[in-house]
């Protein structure tokens, strides 16, 4: 529970960090965010031990580890074109409907089973989420496929075996290769924005492996503690921050519609909160 806090703790205020990369667009954010997570984890399992358990990785769950990174960097793209242009309440939806997502997937991969109070939750929520989804008058594209992308990703964690470092090391080492070739292409055609705008944009840009290595390492160790389904209702610390994120400082307006939904999705929060301490000793 505490790994899951801090995780989504962290990732409520990304929204405030990420336009603090402009002008780098979307595509190289992402690109530095893989290479110097990537560099970070490799000398983290360097020191700890790691890459003993890295270089004894099965090849079946190298494939499941390539499946994870890919659908993560999809997670990772999507978020910072949202927050960036504009949308961080568009973001901050995706993420209220991503912890259905994820007792969903518990439901249907991994046969998790919930008791009432969680179903009553669970059911309010999902009215909730469809207010606001017809209150938008558009489908909030962006929104659904960051749900969809990080449900996913959650489940494929579950799959595989290997600590949380390790994890996280092997994923960006995949990515690494294509990361480290968009980000030379850039300097080849000097549209790239690392040494042009200062070295508080350069260090910015190389503090992405650290921004992005700490939740997540905080994230794999909580999905093999605790429950999918769990692990999906503490998710919604990170859309409310994100949404008074939006409100209070982006200024976006949101409607009264909107404002009820999110109300009420708080409401199904306290009841799953309750059902866990309710049978904490049970666990």
């Amino acid at each position: 529970m505490v790994y899951g806090v801090l995780a989504y703790g962290i990732w409520g205020f990304f929204a405030a960090f990420f336009p603090l990369l402009a002008p780098a667009a979307p595509m190289e954010i992402l690109a530095h965010r893989i290479v110097w997570t990537a560099v970070l984890m490799l000398g983290l399992i360097w020191y700890t031990g790691g890459l003993k358990e890295l270089r004894s990785t099965p090849r079946t769950t190298w494939l499941t580890i390539v499946l994870a990174a890919i659908v993560i960097a999809i997670n990772w793209l999507v978020y910072v074109i949202a927050v960036n242009s504009g949308h961080v309440a568009e973001a901050a939806l995706g993420y209220f409907i991503n912890p259905l997502v994820s007792v969903l997937l518990g439901m249907v991969f991994l046969r998790e089973r919930l008791r009432n109070l969680q179903k009553l939750s669970v059911a309010i929520a999902t009215a909730a989420v469809l207010l606001i989804t017809i209150a938008g008058g558009e489908p909030p594209i962006l929104g659904l496929i960051l749900a969809f992308s990080f449900g996913f990703y959650g489940l494929i964690k579950k799959r595989i075996q290997l600590s949380a470092s390790t994890s996280l090391a092997a994923e960006t080492l995949v990515l690494f290769p294509f990361a480290a070739g968009f980000l030379l292409v850039l300097e080849a055609n000097h549209t790239s924005t690392m040494f042009q705008y200062g070295i508080s944009h350069t260090l910015l840009l190389i503090s992405t492996g650290i921004i992005t290595a700490v939740p997540l390492l905080c994230f794999g160790k909580a999905a093999k503690l605790i429950r999918l389904s769990t692990l999906g209702m503490l998710q919604y610390m990170t859309p409310s921050v994100q949404m008074l994120w939006a409100v209070l400082v982006m200024q976006e307006q949101l409607s009264p519609i909107r404002w009820l939904g999110f109300i009420i999705i708080w409401i199904s929060v306290s009841i799953y909160l309750t059902d866990l301490l309710l049978h904490r000793n049970n666990r």
